[in-house]
């Protein structure tokens, strides 16, 4: 049996210069109990990790995501 591979899912805001990166299918994603910000180093706060309500990581936001992240990932 193989798993198929889904191709990774993200969302970009141009107005907020916002990236989401989802971690778990639509269905599964439940509700966002929790938001843990990490510590980016040189950008500080930029990054926020979404706890699920089963403790599960749901999702990665990415503030100043032009900056951060790949030109063709937020194309």
């Amino acid at each position: 049996m193989t798993d198929s591979v889904k191709p990774l899912r993200v969302t970009y805001d141009p107005d907020a210069n916002a990236a989401y990166i989802y971690l778990v299918p639509d269905n599964q994603s439940g509700d966002v109990v929790r938001t843990v910000p990490v510590d980016g180093g040189d950008h500080p706060w930029m990054v926020n990790l979404d706890v699920g309500s089963d403790g599960r990581l749901v999702g990665i936001e990415v503030l100043d995501a032009r900056s951060l992240l790949p030109e063709a990932l937020v194309e």
